[in-house]
């Protein structure tokens, strides 16, 4: 183990932008925990370690920063002992190995939304999700962190939404969007069989796009349950409500 040095400050930092994790193909986590848990699916490249800190092994390099380096390195409010950078893989979508239920997210931008629904599929037991080009990427610190180490076990496909939805919807898969005027999702029989599905959910402030919503089998619903209220629900908490209810109906056939 050797000091940081300025120049890997520097490349560590950049990989706070988006370009610059695209160009290297790595990005960052924080956290023993959460480091730990990517290590079963990623592959590991740099661990930074404060001061007297245990190594994690499996790590190409391994180097230690002061505090004061782990502040200027840290996306947290409170840097933890531990940073590594990992290697993003190669992720292209395999129509032949997809499961029954799948998530599509059509251009949810907040980075914080976006970890928190990885999170939630990781509970719900929703291993895949494709994301169109417009969404949040994965593997920004904001997202990494929030999803808690749940990136291990979800797969997230970047691609073109409306073909690879249309390729989908012809092996057989329905296509159930949100949308203000959809059905509610307690009452309709969308969720209560055991086909195929994809659960599409928009942009936050403009839902599902046209392209998208041409394909739709049919629209659902949340209903609100007081008068008045918000105009509509976070997409993190909607996507925990659509897949709760599609997970209750699914244990009870």
């Amino acid at each position: 183990m050797s000091p940081i040095s300025n120049a890997l400050i520097k490349t560590i930092n950049s990989l706070k932008i988006k370009k610059y994790r695209d160009k290297t193909r790595t990005f960052i986590a924080e956290g023993k925990k959460c480091i730990c848990e990517l290590l079963e699916r990623f592959t590991p490249h740099i661990l930074v370690l404060r001061d007297d800190a245990t190594p994690i092994s499996g790590f190409d390099q391994v180097v230690i920063a002061s505090e004061t380096q782990m502040k200027q390195l840290s996306s947290l409010v409170t840097p933890t002992d531990y940073l590594a950078i990992f290697r993003i893989p190669d992720r292209d979508l395999n129509n032949s190995n997809l499961p029954n239920h799948i998530l599509a997210l059509d251009g949810v931008q907040d980075p914080g939304n976006l970890g928190t629904i990885i999170r939630t599929c990781d509970w719900m037991g929703i291993r895949t999700i494709l994301c169109s080009p417009q969404t949040a990427d994965c593997f920004a610190p904001k997202v990494v962190q929030a999803t808690m180490g749940a990136l291990a076990r979800v797969q997230v496909i970047y691609t073109d939404l409306p073909s690879t939805l249309l390729s989908l919807q012809k092996q057989d898969y329905q296509l159930l969007g949100t949308a203000m005027d959809g059905e509610n999702i307690y009452t309709s029989s969308a969720l209560h069989s055991s086909d195929k599905k994809v659960i599409i959910m928009g942009n936050e402030g403009n839902g599902i796009t046209p392209a998208v919503n041409n394909l739709l089998t049919r629209r659902l619903t949340i209903p609100a349950f007081a008068e008045p209220h918000v105009e509509s629900l976070n997409v993190s908490i909607a996507t925990a409500i659509i897949f709760s209810e599609l997970q209750r109906n699914t244990q009870l056939l």
